[in-house]
């Protein structure tokens, strides 16, 4: 199980970063280009991005802390509204999108904090 847990560790460092680049450039594109979920609503499309980075980092850093990665998160959620601001990137900044990013990190906490447990895994502040 150990070795499973590892390597599934592994995967998910490696592909959060590349999702991490894709989700930033995405949310600064002045025309994104059009996507399958484009249909679903902006919101969808931003819980989407932000749930699925919580999940690569709580599985892919299993021992740090999930409200340090969450706030940490949630701080480029807000970051990316502000940059929207900015009129030559003709963007919408949408304060409700912060909302929808941290209300999707929040939900993702429930699966990680659900893997960790079968892995066993004891975190920073579990330590103490």
């Amino acid at each position: 199980m150990q070795r499973f847990t590892d390597l599934l560790s592994r995967v998910a460092r490696f592909t959060f970063w590349p999702a991490l680049a894709f989700a930033l450039v995405m949310a600064v594109l002045p025309k994104p280009p059009s996507l399958p979920i484009d249909d679903l609503g902006d919101k969808f499309a931003h819980m989407l991005a932000f749930f699925t980075l919580s999940l690569l980092a709580g599985v892919g850093w299993p021992k740090a802390s999930l409200v340090r990665a969450a706030l940490w998160l949630s701080l480029i959620g807000a970051g990316i509204e502000v940059v929207q601001m900015i009129p030559f990137l003709h963007r919408d900044s949408d304060w409700r999108d912060w909302v929808a990013d941290s209300a999707a990190i929040l939900v993702a906490l429930i699966p990680v904090t659900a893997l960790r447990m079968i892995g066993g895994v004891r975190t920073e502040s579990a330590k103490a």
